[in-house]
Order: structure tokens, then C-alpha cells, then sequence
């Protein structure tokens, strides 16, 4: 029994992966509620992430040294995803302001500003 789980083990694939975190610290603009802050993420999940292979979320700070600002979460399975999916969202934000991705480029603009980017792998 234990050869054959050592065999099943050896037989077993060992890539690593990780999930890709793209992490935006950003604030609302004024007269930007958070409600329809959601409301665009919510678009935006539904509209074009879930054909890109993004999902994101959001984080407000309960307790932090900083209380202004949130944090958008978004979540593919590698970086190489990430890459694909923003190289989609830029060109197609760039090239028709009439698409999903420059429609709700536009409404993310007019409510908030985004402060810093960061990239995390999760393992």
C-alpha cells in the first residue's frame, strides 16, 4: 500500500502555481458614494471580468493608520492572466470609449482616484 502511494505521488504533477493578486489603493472622489463605488464593481464583475478571468473585490478599512483609503482586489489565476486580461482592458479602454471596458473605465474615473498598484503571487 505505501509503494503505491509513493507511486501515485511521484506520478503526480508538482507545478507550482499561484493565484495573481492586482491590488489598487485608491479613494472616492467626492460625491462618489460608496454604494455607487459597489455598484461599478459589481458592472464591472459581472460585465467584463467574468469574460476576462477577473473577479475583484473591495476592502474598507476598519482598523488601519489609514482610514481614507480602500483597497480593489482583483484575483486571476497567474500573473500571465493578469498580463492578458490588463493588455485587453488597456486596448480596448484606449481604442473605444463605446466598450464595456471604456465605459466602465469612465465611470471609475469620475468616482475615484486610484493612490498606488501593487502585484502579489499567492501560494
Amino acid at each position: 500500500m505505501k509503494k503505491l502511494i509513493a507511486i501515485a505521488l511521484l506520478a503526480m504533477p508538482f507545478s507550482a502555481t499561484a493565484d495573481y493578486l492586482d491590488v489598487i489603493e485608491f479613494k472616492l472622489n467626492e460625491g462618489c458614494s460608496f454604494s455607487t463605488f459597489m455598484q461599478i464593481v459589481k458592472d464591472f464583475n459581472a460585465q467584463w471580468g467574468a469574460k476576462n478571468a477577473y473577479a475583484s473585490e473591495i476592502l474598507t478599512p476598519i482598523q488601519s493608520n489609514n482610514l481614507v483609503s480602500m483597497y480593489w482586489v482583483g484575483r486571476t489565476k497567474d500573473a500571465a492572466a493578469f498580463g492578458k486580461a490588463w493588455d485587453t482592458w488597456r486596448t480596448e479602454g484606449a481604442t473605444d470609449p463605446n466598450s464595456v471596458a471604456g465605459k466602465l473605465s469612465a465611470r471609475f474615473v469620475a468616482c475615484s482616484t486610484n493612490l498606488g498598484r501593487r502585484g502579489y503571487d499567492v501560494y
